[in-house]
C-alpha cells in the first residue's frame, strides 16, 4: 500500500516547501518538504545556504528528496502496523510518522494493533509538542477517523542564509496537479507566460471598434 494522491497532497501541504536549508522550530536543519538528516542523505546542515539560483530546480530537488523519504516512512508504517488499514488510515499514519518518527513506539500503534481504533485515533493528540503542531495532529486524527482530507494549494516559502524562513507570504503556490506531478516524479506542464497589455491599449468593445475602423481605412 502507498499513500493516495489526496493523502500525499495533505502531507506536502502540512509540511510546506522550503527550497533551501532552514532551521525548524526545534532548531534542526531541514530542507524541502520536512527532510532532515534523520531520514538520510542529503544532510541539510551541509547544503548551500539561502535560496537556490533556479527556483524551479530547487522545487524539483525538494520533491526528489521527498519521494525517497516517503518510501522509508511508508515502509516503517507497514512494519509497525499489524492490522489491515483503509487507505485514509494509512495516509494519516504516514503523515504522523513523517513528522514524528514515532510510529514504532506510539501508543496509537499499540491501540491499533490491539483492534481499538477509537483509542488509536484519540492517541494522535499525545504528540502535541510544540503547541503549533496541534492543528496538524487534529487533522491527522480526523483523517484517520473520518477520512477528511484538507484541500488547497501548496505554499513555497523563502529562506535566508541564516536558515530563517519568511512565513509572511509564500513566493509561489503550487496547484494540486503541479504538486502531484512533482511528487510522482513527472515534470509539471510549464506555466504559460502572462502578457500584460500596454497601459493605453484599448480593451473590450473599444478594441473591437478600433479594429473595425482600421479595416475600413485599409480598404479605402
Amino acid at each position: 500500500m502507498h499513500m493516495t494522491d489526496r493523502g500525499l497532497l495533505a502531507l506536502v501541504r502540512h509540511e510546506g516547501l522550503v527550497p533551501g536549508p532552514y532551521l525548524d522550530v526545534k532548531q534542526v536543519w531541514t530542507f524541502g518538504i520536512g527532510h532532515t538528516a534523520a531520514a538520510g542523505a542529503p544532510d541539510p546542515a551541509t547544503m548551500p545556504r539561502g535560496m537556490p539560483a533556479d527556483l524551479d530546480a530547487g522545487i524539483r530537488e525538494a520533491f526528489r528528496v521527498f519521494r525517497t523519504d516517503l518510501e522509508r516512512y511508508e515502509t516503517a508504517v507497514h512494519r509497525a502496523v499489524k492490522v489491515p488499514l483503509a487507505p485514509h488510515e494509512f495516509d494519516a499514519l504516514v503523515s504522523f510518522h513523517y513528522n514524528t518518527g514515532g510510529i514504532a513506539k506510539a501508543a496509537l500503534t499499540q491501540h491499533l494493533n490491539a483492534g481499538n481504533r477509537v483509542a488509536a485515533a484519540d492517541a494522535f493528540l499525545n504528540w502535541r509538542r510544540p503547541a503549533s503542531i496541534i492543528p496538524r495532529r487534529e487533522a491527522e486524527r480526523d483523517l484517520f477517523r473520518h477520512g477528511r482530507y484538507p484541500g488547497g494549494t501548496i505554499p513555497v516559502w523563502s529562506v535566508d542564509r541564516t536558515g530563517r524562513v519568511d512565513f509572511s507570504r509564500p513566493i509561489r503556490r503550487l496547484t494540486e496537479n503541479e504538486a502531484l506531478a512533482l511528487a510522482r516524479g513527472a515534470s509539471p506542464m510549464p506555466r504559460p507566460p502572462v502578457f500584460e497589455p500596454a497601459p493605453d491599449a484599448p480593451t473590450g468593445w473599444l478594441a473591437r471598434l478600433v479594429a473595425f475602423f482600421s479595416t475600413l481605412i485599409r480598404r479605402a
